[in-house]
């Protein structure tokens, strides 16, 4: 069990591909200007991953090491294809608004790292975690970022959300803040950029004030010793 905390802690926190690997920049960037947009990209990719690392897994003793990465690369490219289609049939919608970002996972450098640095060197069931888990944590990520900036742009939170779930969806929308006329540098490429480095930069602080406080006890303990 204590494997698999690992692989979650580091695919939500430790090693998230978003703010700390900083991987799949090209989504982060171009598709979070909203939360819904964000977070559903997010999910295909960390769907895409998941398969992916559970197909590479088993077959990862018969691939010779010479043909390693055209061979990963099909299967994730096979993935990513029957997503995208599922994609149009079911949500044709949030598909249009998505766009070309889809068939762009199989060239997303998160997707390849986690099978040539996991998939390949470990059994199905673990790589498969390590997939989707760092999946989720770019997800996160992505929701967070495009939450801010849907907030910060349009004033809303969950625009579009009807279609990812139909029209009846739209009940959801919360108007965060009133008659808001909008700031549209938040919502434009530059936005993207200031809202990840403030993502980094919190995580960075975070991550300095639990060392502070974790090596203050030992002080203590030290100074009553003597």
């Amino acid at each position: 069990m204590s494997r698999y905390t690992e692989i979650v802690e580091n695919g939500l926190w430790k090693q998230n591909p978003g703010v700390v690997q900083l991987l799949g920049l090209c989504p982060t960037l171009a598709m979070t200007v909203s939360l819904v947009n964000g977070f559903s990209l997010g999910f295909m990719t960390a769907l895409v991953m998941a398969a992916s690392n559970a197909s590479v897994s088993p077959v990862r003793r018969w691939v010779p090491t010479e043909i390693r990465i055209p061979v990963f690369i099909l299967i994730i490219a096979a993935l990513v294809t029957i997503i995208d289609l599922a994609m149009h049939a079911y949500l044709q919608s949030l598909h249009a608004v998505l766009g070309i970002f889809i068939p762009l996972i199989v060239t997303n450098c998160i997707v390849l790292a986690r099978v040539e640095a996991f998939a390949a060197k470990n059994p199905v069931i673990p790589s498969a975690l390590d997939g989707f888990m760092m999946g989720m944590g770019l997800s996160l990520v992505l929701a967070l970022l495009g939450g801010i900036r849907e907030i910060i742009g349009k004033g809303t939170l969950f625009s579009g959300i009807d279609l990812a779930l139909g029209p009846s969806a739209k009940m959801f929308i919360i108007q965060v803040i009133p008659n808001y006329h909008g700031f549209l540098l938040a919502i434009l490429p530059p936005g993207a950029f200031f809202g990840l480095a403030s993502l980094v930069a919190t995580k960075n602080w975070l991550e300095q004030r639990k060392s502070r406080t974790a090596s203050v006890p030992t002080n203590e303990h030290q100074l009553v010793g003597h």
